[in-house]
C-alpha cells in the first residue's frame, strides 16, 4: 500500500466548513428554543417536547434528513453531520428525538431502502419531519442484540420496556422473528405508557402491543441486518453527543471558578482545582477525537467502523459521566440545586452510559474485534 493510498484512507477528525455553519445555525436555534430555564420548564410539564423546536430542527434547518439521500427527500449528508447536530443537542441536553429518529430508525430504513418500497416512503416523511419513528428495543441495547430483540416468534403482540421518545414516535419500528414492522403509535392494539426515568430530557416508555397491526418492512434476515447497523450508526453517533454534554460541563465549571470568589481569589485559581479541570479537558480533548474517529468510520462506510464505535463508546461515556460530576461538585452548593441545570447533565450522562451498550460491553468488542479476548 502506496502511502499516498494510506493518506487518503486516513481518518479526518477535523470540521469542515459546512459543518461549522450547521453547528452555528443548530446553536442559535438552541439557544433561542432550549435554553435552560426552557428545559427545567419542560421537564416540570407533562412532556417536555417542544414541537416548535422539533419542527424548526426537523424542516426548518433540515437535520433530520441529513442522513437520507436527496432523491428521497433528504439531505444527502453523512454522519459527520449528524453528529455535529447531536453534539449541540448533547450541549443544551436538548429533548428531542433526534437521535432515536433521525439516526437509529433512519439508518434501520436506509438499509432497507429498495427503491420505491414501503421503507422509501417512511424515510420521506422522516426527512421532512413530519413523522418521528423510534425502534421498538430497550434503550439499553447494543448492536450484538439486534437479533435477540426479535423476540421467540412472528408475532405483534409483545411488550418493550424502556423505549426511548416512544412518546414522541408517530410509528414503531417492531423486529418479529419473521421480519421487521412498521407499527403506527395511533393504532388499534398500541399502547404507549410513559415511564419515570432518571433522565427526564429523554423519556422512556413501555411500549405493549395487543392484537396489533403493521406494514412488513423487510424479511427475518435484512430485518436483523438493519436493525444491527441502526443500533451501531446509534451507539456511534451518541459518543457525539456525550462529546458535546462534557464540552458544556468543562465550559460552565471554568466559567463559574473564574466568577467564583473565595478568601479574595477566584476559587479557579487553586491549584488543586487547576489540576482537576487541566485532567477534565485532556480528557474531553481524547473524547473529541474518538467521536469524530466514529463518525468519520460510519460516514466512510470503513470496514472499521464497528471497531471505531466501540472505542469511542467505552470511552466518551465514561468522560461524559466525569465531567457532570465534576461540574456538580465544583459548583459547590449551587451545583446541587434543581434550578441549576447541572443536574440535567449529570442524568443524561448517567442514562446515555447504559444507552446503545454500556462501556463494558462496548470494551468487550473491542478486545474481540482485535482478538485480545478476556483471560
Amino acid at each position: 500500500m502506496t502511502a499516498q493510498t494510506e493518506a487518503t484512507q486516513a481518518p479526518d477528525l477535523l470540521y469542515s466548513e459546512a459543518e461549522d455553519d450547521l453547528r452555528s445555525a443548530v446553536r442559535a436555534l438552541l439557544a433561542d428554543r432550549a435554553d435552560a430555564p426552557a428545559v427545567l420548564a419542560g421537564i416540570e410539564s407533562d412532556t417536555p417536547y417542544d414541537l416548535r423546536l422539533w419542527e424548526s430542527l426537523a424542516a426548518g434547518i433540515g437535520a433530520a434528513g441529513l442522513l437520507v439521500p436527496e432523491k428521497l427527500g433528504g439531505q444527502g449528508a453523512t454522519h459527520r453531520e449528524a453528529a455535529v447536530v447531536l453534539e449541540e443537542l448533547g450541549r443544551a441536553v436538548a429533548p428531542a428525538p433526534y437521535l432515536t429518529s433521525s439516526v437509529v430508525a433512519t439508518e434501520i430504513l436506509l438499509a432497507l431502502s429498495d427503491g420505491g418500497g414501503p421503507a422509501d416512503g417512511l424515510l420521506g416523511e422522516l426527512a421532512a419531519g413530519s413523522k418521528v419513528a423510534v425502534l421498538a428495543l430497550p434503550f439499553a441495547s447494543a448492536p450484538a442484540d439486534a437479533a435477540a430483540g426479535a423476540g421467540a416468534n412472528g408475532s405483534l403482540e409483545r411488550t418493550v420496556t424502556g423505549v426511548a421518545d416512544a412518546a414522541a414516535a408517530d410509528v414503531l419500528l417492531v423486529p418479529t422473528a419473521d421480519g421487521l414492522y412498521a407499527v403506527e403509535t395511533g393504532g388499534a392494539g398500541v399502547t404507549v405508557q410513559p415511564l419515570v426515568p432518571l433522565d427526564l430530557t429523554r423519556p422512556l416508555a413501555t411500549v405493549t402491543l395487543t392484537g396489533a397491526t403493521g406494514v412488513r418492512l423487510a424479511e427475518a434476515g435484512p430485518a436483523s441486518e438493519a436493525v444491527s447497523r441502526g443500533l451501531l450508526a446509534g451507539a456511534g453517533l451518541l459518543a457525539s453527543e456525550q462529546l458535546g454534554l462534557a464540552e458544556w460541563c468543562l465550559t460552565e465549571t471554568v466559567r463559574y471558578t473564574r466568577e467564583r470568589h473565595q478568601f479574595n481569589r477566584p476559587v479557579g485559581s487553586f491549584q488543586s482545582l487547576k489540576h482537576r479541570m487541566a485532567q477534565l479537558w485532556l480528557e474531553v480533548v481524547s473524547a473529541r477525537a474518538a467521536a469524530r474517529n466514529a463518525a468519520d468510520a460510519l460516514a466512510a462506510g470503513s470496514p472499521d467502523a464497528p471497531l471505531a464505535v466501540a472505542v469511542a463508546q467505552a470511552y466518551c461515556s465514561e468522560v461524559a459521566v466525569h465531567a457532570a460530576e465534576e461540574c456538580v461538585q465544583l459548583h459547590g452548593g449551587i451545583g446541587m440545586t434543581w434550578e441549576h441545570p447541572a443536574h440535567l447533565y449529570l442524568k443524561r450522562a448517567k442514562a446515555d452510559s447504559i444507552a446503545y451498550g454500556t462501556a463494558g460491553r462496548h470494551r468487550d468488542a473491542v478486545a474481540e474485534q482485535v482478538e485480545l479476548p478476556a483471560p
